[in-house]
């Protein structure tokens, strides 16, 4: 009887412990997206202007060089003109800018284009932050795919454990038989 106590314990124990892992990881992810999503920390960003940045514009796109900053904001990137070579300026119509890479969205190729855009910067604290929810939520993921294994593991300790207490009551059982005899 009082194993059955100490399994009931364990599997109880079990699963209060996943429950709670549960609820600690959905309470971690809503406290780091709310604070992340806040914005408390956007009043320090940088915004910077490049003038004339040269390339080829045509369907292989053309990489800003803003794309390879460190703490660029790939989505504040606002091109303010376009030119094929000196003089002729190119319409927004002509072109595309998905991620930092701007695209010919015509048949043309201007081979010799400068391109004038403005983009902004995370400040340090705010590009901290930021790979801190990344890695944050990187490691739940590593950790949430290793659960499986976990939850096999227990199951097989628990099947060996009730087995043990089958073997036990069986052979109490048996002894108690055969004592009558």
């Amino acid at each position: 009887m009082d194993n059955k106590g100490q399994t009931a314990g364990l599997i109880t124990a079990l699963i209060f412990g996943i429950a709670s892992l549960i609820i600690g990881v959905i309470i971690a992810f809503v406290i780091v997206s709310t604070l992340t999503d806040a914005n408390l920390l956007s009043d320090g960003r940088t915004s910077v202007s490049v003038v004339n940045e040269t390339g080829a514009v045509n369907t292989a796109g053309m990489t800003l060089d803003a794309v390879s900053a460190d703490r660029v904001i790939l989505s504040s990137i606002a091109i303010s003109a376009v030119w094929n070579g000196t003089t002729d300026l190119i319409p927004s119509a002509n072109y595309t800018l998905t991620n930092g890479v701007v695209t010919n969205a015509t048949a043309g190729d201007y081979g010799n284009a400068r391109v004038t855009y403005t983009y902004s910067l995370y400040n340090v604290e705010e590009y901290s932050v930021t790979g801190l929810n990344a890695n944050f939520t990187a490691g739940v993921d590593n950790v949430s795919s290793k659960i499986p294994t976990v939850l096999l593991i227990a199951a097989v300790v628990l099947i060996l454990g009730v087995l043990v207490l089958l073997v036990a009551a069986w052979q109490r059982m048996r002894m108690s038989g055969a004592g009558g005899l």
